[in-house]
Formats: C-alpha cells, structure tokens, sequence
C-alpha cells in the first residue's frame, strides 16, 4: 500500500494537480489496488479530520483579515510604524515589517498579512526609492511573520492534528515571532545602508508624531490586546476569539474610522468562503492520506530509520528541520502539518522536545516555506501586488531567506525562545 500511495503521489504532483487532488488520487489509488480496507473508512476519516470545532477560526481569521485591510487598520498601523521607525537607514522597509508583526497578531493568515500590507507598502517604498524587487521579496518574507505571531491559522491545525493546547502555541508564537522580525530588520538595515534605500524621505524622528499616529492607530492596536488577552484571561476560547475579531473589525471599520464600504462585506464572506473550502478539502484529503501512511506503518519506518541513523537530539532535529525545509518549498502549509505531525511528533517527544515548542519549530519551517518557490503562495501575492515575476523576486529574496533560516535554528536549539512566555503564563 505504501508503494502505491508514493508512486501515486509523485506521479501526479509531476502532472501539476492541485495538492489536495494528488492526496484524495494517491489514497484511492492505494486502496482500490491494495485491497485490505474500505474506501468507507477513509471517507469517514476525511469527514472526522474537518468536523472539528477549532477549525471554525479559519474562516473567521481570513474574514478579519479582509476586514482589516478594508477598514483602514492596516494603514493607520503603517502609519504608527513608519512614526516609530522612518528615521532610520531602511526605516521604511523595517516599519514595513513592524506592522507585519502587529497585522499578524490580527489576521493569523500569512497571504492575507502581505496583501493587506504590501498593497499598501510597496507602491510607498518604491517612490522612496527601493528596488522594487527587494521591496516585494521584503513584503513576501514578512509576511510569513503572519503565522508565526498568534494567533495562527497553522498553529490551530497543529494543535488539532498533535493534541496540543492551542492556547499553548499561541503563547509561545510570540518569541519566536520577534526574533524572526528583528534578524529581517538588520538585513533590511544593512541593504538601505549599502544602496541608499529611502533616504530621499526619511523623516526625524519626533515624539509628538508618534504620540499622534498612536491615537489614530488605538483602536487597531487595542485589537490583539482584546483578542489574546481574551483567550489568556480564560474569556472566551481560540475559535471564540476569531468571532471576536470579526465583530471588532467590523464595528471599528464601519463605526469609528468609517472607512469599510458595505457593498464589500458579501465579497468578502465570499472570498473566505473560497479559502476556506480550498482549505477543508485539503486538510480532509491529507487526513486521509496520513491514515493511510499510519496504517502501512511508515511513520514506525521512518522513526526506526532516523533513531537508527542517530539518537542524538541535535542532529534528529537538524534532519527534521533541513526535511521540513524542503517539504516547505514543495508542499502546502496544512498538508505539510496534517501528513507531517503524526510521523515527527513521537519521534521529537520520545527525545524529549516539548511538543509545543515542536510545533513552533513546524509552523516556523513551514512559514519559511511560504516564500520559497515553487510553491511560495506569498511570492505569488507579492509578485502580483509588484507586477514582477518570480524569477525577479527570488534573486532578490536570498539574503531575507538565510536571516530566516539562522532564526529558525536558534528557535529550534534555544527552547525558552519558544516557552518562556507559556512558563510565565503557567500554560507549560
């Protein structure tokens, strides 16, 4: 079974299907000719996989967002953090990402955090005289920041999939969210300095400025305030807070700044509507398909093989994260996890890593993967927003990646990055 299911999978992720045909096609595949299980029974797994109340925040996190971008929140965050950070050489790029890191306490969506921010950013950093490319691989690699930072559309389907408290992750998403903001910062500080990027309008900084884009952004900013400190405060639950948000969202954009149009909202519920199908079908067919991995035993052969190669921690969690790396470039965020988590999980908890702090090694992998090609969905969006093509964004992206990267390995090595906040909340 095992046999037909890989060489289904290869066969037609060549033919270019789309990922959650590949593993609905591959699972059939293996069942029909292996002939030892009901096809029933995966149906019923796919149904079990989505027929979870968690997963409800999905399509609530993409409506927020799109609320977000609509109603003026994100340009009045913009504003706040260029007031902060426009003094700076590549003050505009670094306040670029700042308010990627504060629209990802919003949105829990990667795509969503580059469409709402670099819309706005990027036309602003090219009259200041970045290179255009740099500006959307900047926008691409920020973006990423959006799954990192809770709450997390990745973290809910980890937490799902491991039986790990979402609560939990999103607390330790926070560390590791700054730590990837500030290593983007000093290559975008580094690049300005070398090739003069915006020094045409750096401003001087001025406390009065930004104690006026602050009031203008207090409600944006009181968001996240009202969202985690909700779920940490016990009031309502992840999925609660994603209805919170929308509600939030919507009375602000149409109440106090006044700038959310009515006629956008049913497009809206549409557009989310889209994402989140696409998104369910996915997280059915890899549930399927991981069950069928389970039942040929494959993730014992793969736990047998990489304890048998070493049963060191380090270089089990080098393997893990140089695979998820590679997974990351090839395969979508939510059936990476889905197929993912039930292979790697025992393997990391019988070494003894905290499976939360695992599961921010994952979803910081895998964010990394969304703007490496060829699947990069938010390379897509910036090249879009930018109107360049992907060959033009990924020369330009390569210093972004590795600042990346070195983050995610001292995530991986330094566990109090990730569990610190989650100790002092009592959460680990």
């Amino acid at each position: 079974m095992a046999t037909y299911i890989f060489v289904t999978f290869a066969i037609t992720a060549i033919l270019g299907f789309p990922i959650w045909a590949v593993l609905s096609i591959s699972s059939f595949v293996a069942l029909t000719f292996a002939n030892t299980t009901p096809l029933i029974v995966v149906v019923q797994r796919m149904f079990t996989a989505v027929d979870s109340f968690p997963l409800l925040a999905v399509p609530l996190f993409m409506v927020a967002g799109n609320l977000m971008e609509t109603g003026g929140i994100s340009r009045r965050l913009i504003n706040f953090c260029n007031a902060v950070l426009g003094w700076l050489p590549g003050g505009l790029g670094m306040a670029a990402i700042l308010t990627c890191m504060f629209f990802a306490a919003i949105s829990g969506s990667g795509p969503a955090t580059v469409a709402a921010i670099g819309g706005i950013m990027l036309p602003e950093m090219e009259k200041a005289g970045y290179d255009k490319c740099f500006a959307a691989a900047l926008m691409a690699v920020a973006g990423a920041i959006g799954v990192i930072i809770p709450p997390s559309i990745p973290m809910v389907n980890f937490g799902v999939v491991g039986s790990v408290s979402i609560a939990t992750l999103f607390a330790a998403g926070f560390g590791p969210g700054i730590l990837v903001g500030l290593a983007l910062m000093i290559v975008t500080f580094i690049t300005a300095k070398k090739y003069g990027y915006g020094e045409a309008v750096k401003q001087k900084f001025s406390l009065a400025n930004v104690g006026r884009e602050f009031l203008k952004a207090f409600w944006a900013l009181l968001m996240p305030v009202i969202i985690l400190g909700g779920i940490y405060g016990g009031i309502f639950t992840p999925t609660e807070a994603a209805a919170v948000s929308v509600v939030y969202g919507f009375l602000v954009g149409l109440l106090i700044y006044r700038e959310l149009p009515l006629k956008k909202i049913p497009s809206m519920f549409m557009a989310a509507g889209k994402s989140t199908a696409m998104v369910m079908m996915i997280i059915a067919s890899a549930s399927g398909f991981g069950w069928i991995l389970t039942s040929a035993r494959v993730p014992d052969a793969i736990a047998t093989a990489m304890l048998g190669f070493s049963s060191s921690k380090i270089v089990i969690l080098l393997l893990i994260n140089i695979l998820l790396l590679i997974v990351g470039c090839l395969l979508e965020t939510t059936a990476a996890i889905i197929i993912l988590t039930p292979i790697f999980l025992p393997i990391v908890t019988q070494l003894g890593v905290n499976p939360v702090h695992f599961g921010i090694i994952m979803v910081v992998n895998l964010a990394i993967g969304m703007s490496t090609p060829p699947l990069g969905v938010n390379l897509f969006v910036a090249c879009g927003i930018a109107k360049i093509s992907i060959e033009q964004i990924t020369k330009a992206i390569i210093w972004l990646l590795i600042a990346n990267i070195i983050a995610l390995f001292v995530i991986t090595y330094i566990p109090g990055i990730s569990l610190f906040i989650p100790k002092i909340m009592g959460l680990a």
